[in-house]
């Protein structure tokens, strides 16, 4: 896949009613590498993969022309991305009608992903947060730090992610005597703007984050992607991010040991993860 694709591939994304604009497309081709299927009459469907190191990678944007499923298409497409991903340890978020599909190539549950939206109200609560802990705007010197923080939580280093990130997104920190504990990221995506990746040591820190890139939103429509066992559900409907679908997360291989210090309370979007 090149980037002569993105229009047809937003397209496509438009016509399963998914609401990515061409930048996001564009955000995550640049970030690692497509496969695309086509016939004379155009694009026919796509999948994206990104490698973090020799051991994982994710992928997602498994999209099929709706008027072209059930020629084996996806199929394909997973067969020859999987070639490409080798042993790594591999994650995905999989919707209802993609889960069949993926359980053919080895993948299974192990866990899901609730998304929420809204409009972002004029005063979000204020969350109570430690003695020493606050929020801060990003440093100079955070980028390093957020993605250790980010490779902790998830078990796997994932540092091209976030200086891409970086690149395009806003971000606070959660600062524990002048040592980063957790962040949130929040850019332009889709409808509006999407909060994640969020990290935080605690669900309190991971409110307190939320809290105040939803106040910095005021009016506006802000999504946030988060672990459906992570206890945030009910407290985003009261916020008024009101809960709209969910996906199941999907590894093939065995997924890394964590050592509980920090956690991933949402993610970067339901693709890259």
């Amino acid at each position: 896949m090149t980037a002569a694709d993105l229009p047809a591939a937003h397209d496509l994304s438009l016509a399963v009613k998914w609401p990515h604009r061409r930048e996001d497309w564009e955000f995550a081709l640049n970030l690692g590498t497509g496969i695309a299927a086509e016939d004379d009459t155009g694009l026919l469907g796509t999948a994206l993969h990104w490698k973090y190191g020799e051991a994982h990678a994710s992928l997602g944007m498994v999209i099929v022309s709706p008027d072209q499923q059930g020629r084996g298409i996806g199929r394909e497409l997973m067969a020859r991305t999987m070639e490409a991903l080798g042993t790594r340890t591999t994650f995905l978020n999989a919707t209802p009608a993609g889960l069949p599909l993926y359980e053919k190539f080895g993948f299974a549950a192990i866990g899901s992903i609730h998304q929420h939206q809204g409009m972002a109200g004029v005063h979000p609560p204020a969350v109570q947060l430690a003695p020493g802990e606050r929020i801060r705007p990003l440093g100079s010197r955070d980028p390093a730090r957020l993605a250790a923080l980010l490779a902790r939580a998830a078990g796997y280093d994932r540092t091209p992610l976030i200086g891409a990130l970086l690149s395009v997104a806003d971000g606070v920190v959660l600062d524990r005597e002048g040592e980063p504990v957790g962040f949130a990221l929040m850019r332009r995506f889709g409808r509006g703007h999407v909060i994640g990746p969020l990290v935080a040591p605690h669900r309190e820190g991971a409110q307190a984050l939320i809290s105040h890139c939803v106040g910095s939103q005021s009016g506006r429509f802000v999504r946030i992607d988060v672990g459906g066992d992570t206890g945030l559900s009910s407290w985003l409907d009261d916020l008024g991010l009101a809960f709209v679908d969910s996906v199941v997360t999907m590894a093939r291989g065995t997924p890394p040991q964590l050592d509980g210090e920090a956690r991933v309370y949402a993610v970067t979007n339901q693709a890259l993860g």
